[in-house]
């Protein structure tokens, strides 16, 4: 299960980013996963909550955001959601379009408290 790997990972970002503000206490991390990331959101908030229990100070909340699948279009450059490889565009009917997002994992933001 990589997932416990994700979420040690993302705890240690948390916590070096709380680090950088002496006596700050690292208290909310959020993250934005794809929905083609392959991570299961459950078992990443399962191990997050065991592995953040583990420290001796109030454990840091989890935020996740899911983020869809977008296409970007090859002919009219319009942004669109979609949940095909083979999307048509919703504006020009094109079917050439390529994955733009939502194979992401990323740290968007960390909160502490001081």
């Amino acid at each position: 299960m990589h997932e416990i790997d994700i979420a040690a990972q993302i705890l240690r970002a948390g916590q070096a980013e709380a680090e950088r503000c002496p006596g700050a206490r690292l208290s909310t991390v959020k993250v934005q996963i794809g929905v083609l990331a392959g991570v299961d959101v459950h078992a990443l908030r399962f191990a997050w909550d065991v592995l953040s229990q583990q420290e001796n100070t109030i454990p840091p909340r989890l935020e996740i955001v899911t983020v869809p699948r977008r296409n970007l279009c090859e002919d009219c450059g319009a942004e669109f959601p979609s949940e095909a490889t083979e999307a048509v565009c919703p504006v020009c009917s094109s079917r050439k379009s390529f994955l733009l997002g939502g194979d992401e994992l990323q740290l968007a933001c960390v909160e502490v408290e001081e």
